[in-house]
């Protein structure tokens, strides 16, 4: 059988805004218990009253302050060079049959260039294509005949190297977006591999995004390219 208090905390920890509002007593604690009363009835199978929930929301904090603390110590372990990249093009693109087709003739141009910045993500109706504005030109031509859905320039890229055990720690990409999201900067496109994090800002706000992300990582490397 479940409690109260087990179906409290059941519910604050799977919302991480809420779990860091109510460590810094952002939230009127009543008012919150009267909002998760339905999702604590649900587990626990019966009428729960207001003011044990209270009392359980109350007692949490304390857990929750430590529990967000040590994850973000953990997560600052994790956080290795940033690397800022300027000066970039973002296209999307309808999927389509030949869409590979002009990848791979872009790939085929920049191989001999290791510096360019290039990547495709494909989605289930459209592709997101990011490069080097400088070779633009390689993606005007040869996707001229795909279906341009949005075309955004003046973007930089600021990709984070990750530890290898990054996917372990409940809520990681949350913290690290949740420090550009608060300061009111638009993130226009994520790119994620295994061991890096890649977001995608206007360039007037890469030195404030650069600014929040190195405030969040221990000593480590910064580059900017």
């Amino acid at each position: 059988m479940i409690t109260i208090p087990q179906a409290v905390e059941m519910v604050i920890k799977v919302k991480p805004f809420l779990s860091e509002a109510l460590l810094d007593g952002l939230i009127n604690i009543s008012a919150l218990a009267r909002k998760i009363k339905p999702e604590i009835e649900k587990i626990i199978l019966k009428e729960a009253k207001h003011g044990a929930i209270v009392m359980a929301l109350n007692r949490l904090s304390p857990q929750v302050n430590f529990s967000i603390n040590k994850s973000i110590d953990k997560m600052k372990t994790m956080l290795g060079d940033i690397i800022v990249r300027s000066d970039l093009s973002d296209y999307t693109f309808r999927n389509s049959k030949t869409l590979v087709k002009g990848h791979m003739k872009v790939i085929e141009s920049i191989a001999d260039n290791p510096n360019i910045f290039y990547t495709l993500v494909r989605g289930v109706h459209e592709s997101n294509l990011v490069i080097t504005s400088y070779y633009s030109d390689l993606v005007e031509q040869y996707f001229k005949k795909e279906e341009l859905i949005h075309k955004t320039q003046n973007l930089s890229a600021i990709t984070v190297k990750l530890h290898e055990s990054n996917s372990e720690i409940p809520g990681f990409y949350y913290y690290i977006l949740k420090s550009v999201a608060w300061e009111g900067i638009n993130i226009t496109e994520v790119i994620s591999t295994t061991n890096e994090f890649t977001i995608l800002v206007n360039d007037e706000d890469v030195d404030r995004a650069f600014s929040e992300l190195k405030k969040m990582k221990r000593p480590g490397k910064l580059y900017s390219i």
